[in-house]
């Protein structure tokens, strides 16, 4: 089993975060690894993604040409990431920020509001969570307990007074998951 993400959006939406997170988590599982963050020229404010792999066996490439999973937090990730979805693969919309539409019928996509489920929350600070916690439940890469587990072990110290607040996001984010329907992009 091999499993390809990108995670995409500006500078300061936790992309980087949320793709590290799942990688630390995929590692505490005993699983192989990758993750390449890539920062355009802001680092806040400037687009930021990164590639995560996780694998049962070692992994040949940390290139990731087209993954499985896409995690699109603005419209500038849409744009530039919608058509690199592999066939069969899902694309996973903060639709609270993305106006783009997919016409591929090939992927499965899921449009999760994801910036107004935070803002109910408490911060929008936690969209990326909310993404992460539907992704969780549409591709059972790890299940959700693994990822709370590594969000207790890994949080920075001092980001330790979020942790119930993302623990918050994952698990409504994963109920959106769960009652959307994957559609046909």
């Amino acid at each position: 089993m091999q499993q390809e993400f990108v995670f995409s959006g500006f500078g300061g939406q936790g992309v980087m975060f949320v793709g590290q997170l799942l990688a630390n988590a995929a590692m505490d599982a005993g699983l192989h690894v990758t993750w390449i963050p890539s920062y355009g020229p802001e680092m806040r404010g400037g687009t930021a993604h990164c590639f995560v792999a996780i694998s049962d066996k070692p992994i040949g490439s940390p290139i990731v040409k087209h993954p499985k999973v896409v995690v699109v937090m603005n419209n500038p990730s849409f744009t530039k990431y919608e058509p690199q979805v592999a066939s069969g693969g899902l694309l996973i919309v903060n639709r609270s920020l993305v106006s783009g539409r997919s016409s591929r019928t090939d992927i499965q996509m899921i449009d999760v509001p994801a910036t107004e489920i935070a803002e109910q929350l408490g911060s929008t600070k936690v969209a990326n969570l909310v993404l992460l916690g539907a992704l969780l439940e549409a591709d059972a890469v790890l299940p959700r307990s693994a990822v709370e587990a590594a969000l207790e072990a890994h949080l920075p110290a001092r980001r330790r007074d979020l942790l119930d607040l993302n623990r918050q996001a994952l698990e409504q984010g994963a109920k959106f998951g769960l009652e959307a329907e994957l559609s046909l992009a």
